[in-house]
């Protein structure tokens, strides 16, 4: 067997130890919040109908010992079954299958924007080290780490949609219907559809959303790039290639970005996981109907399943972008070899 077969192999057990590892910790930490999700769910209809609290209790088999619940769970997880929510009544799984593809959109925007956005500031600020370009840069990347993603909605939407009046929030136009469901991903399958005003809209409506919740990462990959350019730019391979007459422009794009995004590139890999957890906010105040608010709503109603779901789905999401990374570095750098 080739040593990459056997590295995607041990990859893939250790994936399964880190979601056991997950459902555990989270399964636990849900256990002992002195709280009860029944209360939670029917408020002052409790200490009115206190036979209905118990008859919920036994449903959800909230009346059983820790390890019984935990063992149940795992057993019905490896049959694909993420249980019943406690807030819609509808299945887990079917719920994440509708709300999940809006925060992969706007994920994917997001960290589209983020990247792009920041390497080429981190190469534009290296370039131009000590020049104002290169103050402007730093400051931006500063304003990006350091401005709440929430606060920063909430002043977007106060000018342009309550002054302005223009992008509102949501993913659509009032007026407009949702286009026939493929993907749950409005501009992909209005492309599909070829429906030219509602791919218009959708964009309309995911740019300035997916700008915020990018923003923060833009900054911390123009920093991170910027340092890593400065210190491949100050080597004698550089220094070489200089002297050798080579354009200023090849030197930095072919032979020092390509060494540089190096770092980089793991740091790409956390921030697509990154956006997809911090969407909350986002979401909340965009009103965006996506995985964010779907768990805000679960906590509120202390939802184990839904909350179990949306931990286990993040879990594999940022576990196989680890993974994706690493084979990423093998592409940029072939002297890194699979152990």
């Amino acid at each position: 067997m080739s040593p990459f077969a056997l590295y995607i192999i041990k990859r893939m057990a250790r994936l399964i130890l880190v979601l056991v590892g997950l459902t555990f910790i989270t399964f636990l930490i849900m256990f002992l919040i002195p709280s009860d999700p029944v209360r939670a769910i029917l408020g002052p209809r409790m200490a009115q109908n206190p036979a209905l609290a118990e008859a919920l209790r036994i449903r959800w088999g909230l009346d059983k010992p820790f390890y019984e619940r935990y063992f149940t769970y795992l057993w019905n997880l490896l049959h694909m079954d993420m249980g019943i929510s406690n807030r819609t009544s509808r299945p887990v799984m079917e719920d994440l299958s509708t709300f999940f593809p809006a925060t992969i959109e706007l994920s994917i925007f997001a960290f589209i924007l983020s990247v792009a956005i920041g390497i080429f500031l981190g190469i534009i600020s290296a370039t131009r080290r000590g020049k104002l370009t290169d103050h402007i840069v730093r400051i931006t990347a500063l304003l990006g780490v350091s401005m709440p993603a929430f606060w920063i909605g909430l002043m977007t939407l106060a000018v342009l949609y309550y002054q302005l009046g223009l992008i509102g929030p949501g993913r659509l136009s009032s007026y407009l219907s949702p286009p026939p469901r493929v993907t749950g991903m409005y501009v992909l399958d209005s492309i599909i559809d070829g429906n030219l005003l509602t791919l218009v809209s959708s964009l309309q409506h995911i740019f300035l959303p997916a700008f915020i919740l990018g923003y923060q990462y833009i900054g911390i990959l123009a920093r991170l790039t910027r340092s890593s350019m400065l210190e491949v730019m100050s080597q004698d391979f550089i220094t070489a290639l200089k002297a050798k007459g080579l354009p200023a422009r090849l030197i930095i794009y072919k032979h020092a970005l390509k060494n540089a995004l190096i770092p980089t590139t793991t740091m790409v890999g956390i921030v697509f996981g990154g956006l997809l957890s911090g969407a909350v906010l986002v979401e909340i105040v965009f009103a965006w109907p996506g995985i964010g608010l779907y768990t805000f709503n679960a906590l509120l109603a202390l939802d184990l399943p839904a909350i179990m779901g949306v931990t286990l789905v993040i879990g594999v999401v940022y576990t196989l972008l680890n993974l994706l990374v690493d084979l990423i570095y093998r592409i940029l750098d072939p002297r890194i070899k699979y152990a």
